[in-house]
């Protein structure tokens, strides 16, 4: 009886067993590789499968949603021999499970190498400048590069992103040093520059400043030499109004050195109507 009972239970074991190793009921969003006898047979879609007990089995289970894949940092040397650090992160999808599985060994790090490898020669023909300038240009020629290559390996390249792209420590300390100079120099330009031009509005101003003075010179002369001509056609040969101006003049000069606080000395001439009639005949 106990032996009977061993039997039955071994047997429904088994049953269980071979239902549990032929019935394969895959998620969504995966795709399960089925070897048979160590050799590819077949990719199981999601939902029920059947397969062979103990003769198939199922060696990989890939997922065939979106894989997020970061690339690492790398330092990378530019066309003008500057030191960037770039890093990016691509986004795949893989189509055909068998060949990502039996394509390559390892197809997340093959991806990660193949992307290093791609930047470093796309941004060694550029300038640092033009890769600092030129994202979206460095993204298209980084998925084009790729796209082929992992297609034989049945992954699609959704897109590619640039996520940074930064100079090294060493070649921002020379960046902003550069800048610093730069600036220090502009600087310097403009203050020059202020300079330059207030000298030329000072000397600017002192040559306007010299001709007004050289015209009211000229003014004051011509008003002189007409008061002279005016004067001395009123005059005429009578020299009595002259004898009168002279008079008034040395009584002012007189009532001024008398009301003058420093001692001071004036010579006037004593006999004040001939001098005049010597200097009007000269």
């Amino acid at each position: 009886m106990n032996s009977g009972l061993v039997v039955v239970l071994a047997i429904l074991f088994l049953v269980v067993l071979t239902l549990k190793k032929g019935i394969k009921l895959v998620p969504q969003g995966y795709k399960w590789v089925v070897q048979r006898l160590g050799k590819y047979q077949s990719t199981l879609n999601p939902g029920l499968n059947l397969i062979i007990p103990y003769v198939d089995s199922v060696s990989y289970k890939v997922t065939t949603k979106d894989i997020v894949l970061e690339i690492p940092a790398q330092e990378v040397i530019s066309k003008d021999n500057a030191a960037i650090l770039a890093n990016a992160v691509a986004y795949i999808s893989i189509v055909s499970p068998d060949k990502a599985v039996y394509g390559v060994e390892d197809y997340i790090h093959a991806i990660q190498t193949l992307v290093q490898t791609s930047l470093r020669s796309i941004i060694g023909e550029m300038t640092l400048d033009q890769t600092l300038s030129s994202r979206d240009l460095i993204k298209a020629r980084l998925k084009e590069a790729i796209s082929d290559d992992i297609a034989d390996w049945g992954i699609t390249l959704k897109t590619v992103e640039i996520q940074d792209i930064n100079p090294s420590d060493t070649m921002q300390k020379a960046m902003e040093e550069q800048a610093a100079a730069e600036r220090g120099r502009r600087a310097t330009v403009t203050r020059a520059e202020g300079e330059k031009e207030a000298q030329i509005l000072e000397a600017d101003g002192r040559l306007e400043a010299s001709k007004r003075d050289g015209e009211a010179q000229v003014i004051l002369a011509q008003a002189s030499q007409e008061a002279i001509v005016k004067v001395t056609q009123a005059i005429g040969d009578n020299d009595i109004p002259v004898l009168y101006l002279l008079g008034e003049k040395y009584i002012h000069s007189i009532q001024d050195l008398a009301s003058s606080p420093n001692a001071k000395t004036v010579v006037y001439p004593a006999d004040l109507a001939s001098t005049a009639r010597e200097f009007m005949k000269k």
